[in-house]
């Protein structure tokens, strides 16, 4: 078990080492595409480019052929219906009425008006992936539950590396919701490994990684609001009568209803932009660390050079601090989300 902790731990450093340069040639194609345009480097429409959703997904370019996956548009406008149709047929003009709005990166109609879209979009084929992968992981991990003694055999292959985070995540509802907490510990070990393989997945510069899932703040929502409805339809009396009925001195009374309404509706909120921005601050991080190095291409040899080393170390140490945070932003969300239900699981003391 050490040593294959030991492998993973080095396995996790590579891959850190090498992101970086596969994030370097994401920025040179997008540098390059700018260059026919204009002379300066446009960092936010790189960065926001790469952090946001998109109708097709891109993979590289080869010469001057990119290539991508386009992806199908499913609209219904109040005019003309349904209309399913690739992505590629709007990359040079409009097509069957609509068109990409370039400010918004949304399609729009003839008149600016968007229609009601459920396209597969690069962030929705990244959700289908990573649960097709979370799918598989437990799969293959309940079947070797299922041929082996658990008890008295030590798990093995991909069974040794998710036992651990299941137990944490099992230890994590014991401690902060108590004795009924194997009926939030399906949930919350959903929670944590979702958030943790896309966090993952979005690190990985190339496909089937790459999608900014977990910086998308409609994701994080979600998610929070799973959490929000675990902890409100599932509470005790006790917790609706500490938000409508506190023990308070009777001047309070008709105030504290209100806090308590208000702090309720803030725990969701804050698990949201939590998850939301550190995952995107991340993103941005790197990819800022590395544009540093196509800025300083045209003043000078010197200049260029040594930022450009500058740049690869910090983008390095960025890409590890990455993977560290992908995994505590998903402890973090679990445990937050357990000590929620847990406070709507309390009992009075004289009970």
């Amino acid at each position: 078990m050490k040593f294959k902790a030991l492998i993973l731990s080095m396995l996790l450093l590579l891959s850190a080492v090498a992101m970086l340069p596969a994030k370097a040639a994401e920025a040179a194609e997008a540098v390059e595409a700018q260059s026919a345009a204009e002379d300066n480097v446009n960092v936010p429409e790189i960065i926001f480019g790469h952090i946001g959703d998109s109708y097709e997904w891109h993979i590289t370019d080869i010469g001057e052929t990119k290539v991508a996956i386009h992806l199908p548009v499913i609209l219904h406008s109040s005019k003309t219906g349904w209309h399913v149709f690739s992505s590629a047929r709007l990359e040079e003009a409009e097509y069957e009425g609509f068109h990409i709005d370039p400010e918004s990166g949304k399609i729009v109609d003839s008149e600016g008006e968007r229609p009601f879209d459920i396209s597969i979009t690069k962030n929705v084929l990244s959700l289908m992936i990573s649960a097709a992968l979370l799918l598989l992981v437990v799969l293959l991990t309940a079947r070797w539950y299922r041929r082996h003694d658990a008890l008295n055999e030590a798990p093995t292959g991909i069974a040794a590396y998710i036992e651990p985070l299941v137990m944490l995540v099992h230890g994590i509802a014991k401690d902060s919701i108590g004795p009924d907490y194997r009926r939030y510990s399906p949930y919350l070990c959903m929670a944590f490994f979702f958030i943790l393989f896309n966090n993952f997945l979005g690190i990985i510069p190339f496909f089937p990684g790459g999608a900014n899932l977990t910086g998308n703040i409609a994701i994080t929502m979600v998610l929070a609001l799973c959490t929000f409805l675990a902890v409100n339809l599932f509470g005790n009396k006790h917790y609706y009568k500490e938000i409508f009925l506190p023990d308070v001195p009777g001047f309070l009374k008709p105030i504290m209803p209100i806090i308590e309404v208000f702090s309720a509706i803030m725990k969701p909120m804050s698990l949201t932009i939590r998850l939301f921005a550190n995952m995107m601050a991340g993103h941005i991080l790197i990819l800022s660390m590395v544009c540093i190095i196509f800025i300083m291409a045209k003043y000078g040899g010197v200049l260029f050079g040594s930022m450009s080393v500058v740049s690869v170390l910090f983008g390095v140490f960025c890409d590890m601090l990455e993977c560290l945070v992908a995994f505590i932003q998903a402890y973090v969300f679990t445990m937050l989300s357990a000590i929620y239900i847990g406070l709507s699981r309390q009992r009075p003391e004289h009970e």
